[in-house]
């Protein structure tokens, strides 16, 4: 299997020779060249690229696959964005910011018609089976963005409904990256099936972890203010397993901070360390993790059935551990 790093620069490389010529319209296609070169670890298509070479070297296709999967991803984000009123997408100003609402509309579309342009690519006789997966996943992906945006609107929501959340919205986006990796491959179905289990359980682990190194990270590597969420209200594995536990006078408390406006720095200090000393005392955090090492646990268990050599997962599994101990 190749070197990671490898793998991850041809993507950049492709990325950065795939763009449009900016000159037709340089107004539609500046905007997703700005995009496309903001970086970010390309976790999807690479993770696609590995399922491949598991099985196979169908380099020309999973190329074109990893490609539509990076640009989908990054339309979603693009309309995320948008619909968030985000300011920053990776330390840098978001399309719409930067550009208008408008073009982030529309150059936000035109990534999702490369997407497909890129699918169009790939040998004819894999598109009976990726066509679909594709249009289940990008179906989800709404669908859990939606739930994401109805769920602003209610003061709480189940565990249950929390964690379909973002099987959606996150996760089904993954497992499918490497679904289609293996099928143009020529995987057989059963260890199609087992990776894309394995994809979605890491993928619900990997935000598990996102929720919870935004209250608990350090501060120094997470790249941004630790406890937003908390600011924000944001619905999470650790505020909605809190919702669900706090009784009688914690309650009230927890309550209280999340209605209470807040209009200075100091304030916003204070509700972060109520919140989490509430956290504390319900053991939330360690609730959280548990839940989070059996998706891991499940994981790793769709892996072992796949039927190849362990060696050849080896490079797989290194690269999902060293996203399971990142700390950004």
């Amino acid at each position: 299997m190749q070197i990671l790093g490898t793998l991850r620069n041809r993507i950049n490389d492709l990325l950065a020779n795939k763009i449009e010529p900016v000159e037709k319209p340089r107004s539609l296609y500046e905007p997703i060249e700005y995009v496309m070169s903001m970086g970010g670890k390309r976790m999807r298509p690479t993770l696609c690229l590995m399922a491949c070479e598991l099985f196979g070297n169908n380099v020309k296709d999973a190329l074109n696959l990893a490609l539509a999967i990076e640009y989908f991803h990054n339309f979603t984000l693009v309309h995320d964005d948008v619909m968030d009123a985000a300011n920053l997408r990776r330390g840098q100003p978001t399309m719409h910011q930067k550009y208008s609402l408008s073009t982030a509309i529309l150059s936000g579309d035109m990534m999702m018609i490369k997407a497909y342009e890129y699918l169009a690519k790939i040998k004819p006789k894999y598109l009976p089976e990726i066509l679909p997966l594709f249009n289940q996943t990008a179906r989800e992906v709404c669908e859990g963005q939606q739930y994401d945006m109805d769920y602003e609107a209610v003061n709480s929501i189940s565990l249950q409904e929390y964690l379909r959340m973002i099987e959606l919205k996150t996760a089904v986006l993954l497992a499918a990256s490497m679904a289609m990796g293996a099928m143009v491959c020529d995987a057989s179905s059963e260890n199609v099936y087992n990776l894309y289990e394995f994809g979605r359980n890491i993928g619900i682990a990997f935000q598990l972890q996102d929720d919870i190194l935004d209250t608990y990270g350090n501060a120094a590597t997470f790249g941004k203010r630790v406890g937003g969420d908390i600011l924000r209200n944001k619905k999470t594995i650790l505020l909605v397993t809190a919702l669900e536990l706090a009784k009688d006078n914690l309650a009230t408390q927890l309550h209280t901070h999340l209605q209470l406006p807040i209009t200075t720095q100091k304030e916003e200090e204070e509700k972060i360390a109520a919140v989490k000393d509430i956290y504390q005392q319900l053991g939330i955090q360690k609730l959280a993790q548990a839940r989070l090492d059996e998706y891991y646990k499940r994981a790793f268990e769709y892996l072992a059935a796949i039927t190849i050599s362990k060696d050849k997962k080896q490079p797989l599994i290194d690269y999902v551990n060293t996203l399971a101990n990142r700390r950004e």
